[in-house]
């Protein structure tokens, strides 16, 4: 078994998904109905066979921390099991971390003397699978210092917000441009680019090596210097190299038989969602009948802390047409259509809930109306009120509103009718 150490960064401010990160990092942003999500990095860890985990934690960590403790928990001492958050502590001035190198650079404590061979640095507001042991195997094969993983992404999608890859024919890399106005597209796919997904394994002794600098981030400073350098940098082509394979089991129940298919289709997905809009985006695409990320297979489960709540119930005409709806909702004669309802939510009766995300413990009295709108926690939106169908009443309660119009209800508002 190799010998990997894998560091998630969590630390995270997230202020283009302001207001949802103002009371939390932007790690632990709730997404999917139960999950949140550093769960998906967390997830891809533990099924690779990854199980020596720190979450180096900074901004507004509280929930975060507790999320971690009550839903993590497999520290074993005696197997070498853990998950361990690491708060910025100024280990080396005064400084907070000043970003992703400079917070490894922080802990370098954490790796040394441990027996390792390799350091998985992680980012934990990603949604994606991976079998991170295949890029380690990759790795290996390229006998690299360090390997990036990249994504194909369009170049106006990359322009202005990722790190753009320029790679030989063997996939060494050439070239790194950190969030370039003017992306170096793929040879044969010129409208395509190679875009770091923030991503890197390291050789234990390279790793050491790049952070002897005082450089801040690995993206606009570490690899581009290490890139000048000359040093043995390889990219990982997600698409390409990444499988999960599909996982087909059949079941006998009595006489009959159940066959269970783990989709693939999700298996070269990865998200960033970093702006309100394409968090509603990715939120949305999970209700429709063939997603492209799938939370429901078997063979790569996704794991996260379980509330214990009761089953969800529709009564007194209730429906959930095409929406995703978590444990301890209770639909009242209420609709809620194209939507996902976290824990707890309660919908009454002749409420409407359409193309919306609703956050735990939210309470929509009677006859309320919510559109294209994302409510935080424990908000009440009572009986009679409209949220999504007049921006500017929206924008006077305090709402904020997205570049497409989506509304987004800071936590623990009292929306009554205008």
């Amino acid at each position: 078994m190799d010998r990997v150490l894998a560091i998630i960064m969590a630390g995270g401010a997230g202020e283009r998904l302001q207001p949802l990160t103002k009371e939390r990092a932007k790690s632990a942003v709730p997404f999917g109905g139960k999950f949140r999500l550093i769960d998906f990095t967390l997830s891809n860890c533990i099924n690779s066979g990854i199980r020596q985990i720190f979450v180096l934690t900074q901004y507004k960590s509280e929930s975060l921390h507790r999320h971690i403790q009550e839903g993590w928990a497999i520290s074993s001492s005696g197997l070498g099991d853990y998950v361990y958050c690491i708060p910025a502590q100024q280990r080396l001035g005064m400084d907070w971390y000043r970003g992703t190198a400079d917070a490894v650079r922080q802990n370098l404590h954490l790796v040394r003397g441990k027996e390792l061979e390799h350091t998985l640095i992680l980012s934990g507001d990603h949604i994606y699978k991976m079998n991170y042991l295949q890029m380690v195997a990759y790795h290996k094969m390229k006998n690299a210092g360090l390997t990036i993983s990249a994504i194909r992404v369009r170049e106006e999608q990359a322009a202005n917000r990722l790190g753009v890859l320029e790679v030989g024919q063997d996939y060494k890399l050439v070239g790194f441009e950190e969030k370039p106005a003017q992306p170096k597209t793929i040879a044969d796919a010129p409208d395509y680019v190679l875009a770091s997904m923030g991503i890197y394994l390291f050789k234990v002794d390279a790793l050491t090596e790049a952070l002897k600098g005082t450089e801040d981030d690995f993206g606009k400073e570490v690899i581009p210097r290490m890139t000048g350098k000359g040093h043995d940098i390889f990219v990982y082509d997600y698409e390409k190299e990444n499988r999960i394979e599909d996982f087909v089991v059949e079941v006998k129940e009595g006489k009959r038989k159940k066959i269970l298919v783990d989709r693939t289709r999700d298996s070269s997905y990865w998200k960033d969602v970093g702006t309100i809009d394409s968090y509603y985006e990715a939120s949305m695409a999970l209700v429709g009948v063939d997603p492209l990320f799938n939370l429901y297979g078997e063979r790569w489960p996704l794991r996260t802390y379980q509330r214990p709540l009761p089953p969800s119930k529709c009564v007194l005409g209730g429906m959930t047409p095409e929406s995703i709806v978590s444990d301890g909702c209770i639909i009242s004669g209420g609709i809620v259509r194209n939507s996902i309802l976290s824990p707890g939510v309660v919908v009454e009766r002749d409420a409407l809930v359409a193309e919306s995300i609703i956050f735990d413990d939210v309470i929509i009295e009677p006859h309320a109306r919510i559109r294209r709108a994302i409510i935080d926690k424990e908000v009440r939106i009572q009986a009679d009120a409209s949220i999504g169908y007049d921006s500017e009443a929206d924008k006077r309660r305090g709402c904020a509103i997205s570049d497409t119009g989506i509304v987004v209800v800071p936590k623990g508002m009292d929306i009554g009718p205008v």
